[in-house]
């Protein structure tokens, strides 16, 4: 093991000293595995196979694997892992997340767990930000695992069922987790089991955990189906909210980005509309169209939120800046956005299925990460997927130098010295990176430094992979390159010739962002591998942090605060601002992901029941005898819904009863000439019927085309009536929201008002299932009658 490791004395020795222990045990391990040949190392694999069939763990044969990986990926790609790429690989085996600087080879990291947990075969899962880095790793690194017998899979959108399987049935798929997210929901509406690609969950790698488990989280993954759209009602609804007044008709939380109307402004759209309540059920469409209106005109910026190109609306990744091609916002939202632009509707995106993130990743049993920056979020990782944060040391000495923020009273005070500070460094020709919080800032950026007459690179690349290219050159001397925050992860800068001795990449943030963990993440991308550089914010008092999340507390330090004649903040205790706006804005976004998730938690739980429904419906052998089992009592349960009022039978008309029974029973009887006194009398007259009813449907065992139909009919009730009740709940979500300012708790209402929604659906799901497979097998029976007497 590195000396110098262990000299530089990390601050959480205790919590490395396990996996340094096994550092020292593989690199024991080095010269042996040297002096084996290609073939002695190849048959490893077959060898821990082995062992694991004879009952050894994977965490015995930790120290073996990872001295067979190091060895191989010396000899076929020239790349041996440092003691620090180890140290991150053994965090990754326990379910952590490994938290290492940029430039440490978090990519080469990856291959050690990999190799360890696919001697499983069961599958394993390195999820990468974009499908240029997932192809780009696979290329590489499997070269390692594919010298070791073992297969290599890459999962990424526009691929064939047939494709897709292989590359599940790979060894290590390498993908986006967002198309395994998506596959995960389309498995779970095949028709046949032979049309599902991925098999049980086993072991997760996730690259830029952070970006993924929380940035990504706020947006659950969405499959849905188009819907011919409204195009006056969102034209017209658009027009109505143009009228209402903040505050006065709607409120709008700033930091929750939440909008509602007031009880003045539900008045004003009753009139417009002529409803006497926008929140009867019957009204329950129009209510939508209006509120995703209100959240169009109040909550989406126009070239922040979404940019109109072509007469199209297309949607910003607040995350990286990047226009996401090909996606739309669903349930009318998207439409909303189009009817304020006064562009033509498109088809309106129906939820056909969904899943958050955070149910999505915790359905592996192993679930790890790597990232840069994760410390800061261990608590909200731990809490959601049960991950520690181990962070590991740098592989040399860090000599990146943080100054400390610039903070200027105004946005024209701080343009003006990042001009002048720009075109000072630039006349050196070190190389700089301007990072921006969006698209707009960027060109604003750009705006400043073509009055100053300085050439730069934008990075708002159509592609991924030119982007990946352009920030790699960002390292270049004489280099200006305005990016941001998240433009071109995963790729590391390195310094061309000559740019060390003018100081490294110097890297200037002009907005602090709403987490300090993207901050540094911005810092990151200098000073990588112990090369030299540096970073700075350069911020003002009007930036989108303090006026959104800290106006009262700017507000208060304000009169405080000494400024010298360049607009620049000199008082110290305006760090301690910037630090306080910053933890508003986290603590906001996590309360945010926390109540989505325990809103989304209760449909989580739903659909985990009809998808066991629908699978064993698909898979069960005998559909006859699951079909009956489900609807076995339905008759009964029936009975019992018509009675349940005070009148006795004898008062009711029961034709009504009588036609409800018999579209589920095929054994028709008549009601309507009898008499009754009590329930249970009725019961016992239909139970001969039921009998017969269960004796000739059991007729059909042997029937291939019925019983493939009633498996075909019971799939396509589960499906329909799961959508309109994701419809339901969806809605139910938006009223809850409302009420949250009646001093309801909205989770407890949510929970209790769900369940009630499920359990209606579910007897709907039964009794639909009964009524449309028995009316086929009249049908099928009448025709069949027919054709016997033709002939």
């Amino acid at each position: 093991m590195s000396n110098d490791l262990l000299a530089r004395k990390p601050k959480n020795i205790r919590e490395l000293r396990p996996y340094l222990n096994l550092v020292k045990k593989i690199n024991r391990l080095e010269d042996t595995y040297k002096q084996l040949t290609d073939a002695e190392l190849q048959a490893k694999t077959a060898e821990f196979k082995e062992r694991l069939a004879n009952g050894e763990s994977i965490h015995d044969l930790t120290v073996e694997t990872f001295a067979t990986v190091r060895e191989v990926s010396s000899r076929v790609l020239g790349m041996r892992h440092f003691d620090v790429q180890l140290l991150g690989g053994l965090a990754l085996t326990k379910g952590n997340i490994a938290e290492m600087r940029t430039g440490e080879g978090k990519t080469l990291v990856a291959s050690l767990p990999a190799y360890l947990f696919a001697l499983e075969e069961k599958g394993v899962h390195i999820i990468t930000v974009n499908d240029y880095l997932a192809q780009r790793d696979k290329e590489l690194i499997g070269q390692i695992h594919e010298f070791l017998g073992l297969s290599v899979g890459l999962n990424i959108p526009g691929l064939s069922n047939f494709e897709k399987k292989e590359a599940y049935l790979s060894d290590i798929t390498y993908g986006v987790g967002n198309e395994f997210g998506f596959d995960y929901l389309r498995d779970n509406m095949v028709q046949s089991p032979d049309q599902k690609v991925q098999r049980d969950y086993h072991f997760a790698i996730v690259d830029e955990v952070d970006s993924v488990l929380i940035d990504e989280a706020r947006t659950p993954l969405i499959i849905a189906g188009k819907d011919q759209p409204s195009d006056r009602l969102y034209k017209v609804c658009a027009s109505a909210i143009k009228m209402l007044r903040a505050d006065e008709d709607f409120t709008f939380d700033l930091e929750l980005k939440v909008v509602n109307f007031t009880e003045k402004g539900i008045s004003k759209c009753e009139k417009v509309f002529g409803v006497d309540n926008l929140f009867d059920l019957e009204h329950s469409s129009l209510f939508h169209s209006l509120l995703q209106a209100l959240r169009a005109r109040v909550l989406f910026d126009r070239d922040i939120d979404y940019i109109v190109d072509e007469g199209q609306v297309k949607l910003v990744d607040m995350n990286t800046g990047r226009i996401m091609e090909g996606r739309s916002l669903s349930d009318g939202l998207h439409q909303a956005i189009e009817a304020k632009e006064g562009l033509v509707n498109t088809d309106e995106n129906k939820t056909f299925a969904s899943v958050t993130i955070q149910d999505y990743y915790r359905m592996y049993p192993t679930l790890s990460g790597m990232t840069g920056t994760a410390k800061s979020e261990e608590k909200e990782l731990n809490k959601v997927y049960g991950m520690g944060v181990v962070q590991i040391p740098t592989n040399k000495p860090n000599q990146r130098e943080d100054f400390p923020d610039m903070v200027f009273e105004t946005k024209e005070a701080k343009n003006d010295f990042l001009r002048d500070e720009i075109r000072r460094r630039h006349k050196k020709g070190q190389p700089i990176l301007i990072g921006t919080t969006s698209i707009l800032k960027s060109e604003e950026m750009a705006e400043i430094l073509d009055e100053a007459g300085l050439d730069y690179q934008l990075l708002n690349a159509k592609s991924v992979e030119k982007e990946a290219q352009m920030i790699a050159m960002a390292g270049q001397k004489g280099k200006i390159t305005i990016a941001t925050n998240m433009a071109g992860r995963g790729t590391d800068i390195i310094l061309g010739e000559g740019a060390d001795e003018l100081g490294g990449l110097h890297v200037l943030g002009t907005e602090r962002n709403e987490a300090k963990r993207i901050d540094n993440q911005l810092k990151g991308r200098s000073g990588r591998q112990g090369d030299p550089g540096s970073t700075q914010f350069v911020i003002s008092l009007e930036d989108y942090l303090f006026i959104r999340y800290a106006p009262d507390e700017l507000e208060r330090a304000r009169p405080k605060l000494k400024i010298d004649s360049d607009g620049l903040v000199t008082s110290s205790n305006v760090h301690k601002l910037v630090t306080t706006a910053q933890q508003i804005a986290e603590g906001m976004h996590y309360q945010m992901r926390e109540f989505n998730l325990k809103l989304e938690g209760v449909l989580n739980k739903q659909r985990e029941i009809v998808y066991e429904l629908r699978n064993t419906i698909l898979e069960t052998d005998d559909i006859l005898a699951f079909f009956h089992k489900q609807t076995g009592d339905l008759t009964h349960q029936i009975i019992d819904s018509f009675f349940n009022v005070d009148a006795s039978p004898e008062e009711m008309d029961l034709k009504p009863l009588e036609d409800e029974l018999n579209r589920i029973l095929l054994a028709e009887m008549t009601l309507d000439d009898k008499t009754f006194e009590t329930v249970d009398e009725v019961k016992d007259f239909v139970e001969p019927y039921r009998k017969k009813h269960t004796d000739a449907f059991f007729a059909f065992e042997n029937d291939t085309e019925i019983v493939k139909s009633i498996r075909g009919l019971s799939l396509a009730v589960v499906d329909d009536v799961w959508k309109s009740h994701i419809d339901t709940m969806n809605q139910l979500k938006e009223g809850i929201g409302m009420r949250q300012y009646q001093q309801e708790d909205p989770i407890q209402l949510y929970e209790k008002e769900g369940y009630a929604l499920f359990e209606s659906m579910f007897s709907r799901l039964t009794f639909e299932m009964a009524s449309r497979s028995i009316r086929f097998i009249k049908r099928k029976i009448a025709a069949r009658e027919v054709a016997r007497k033709q002939a």
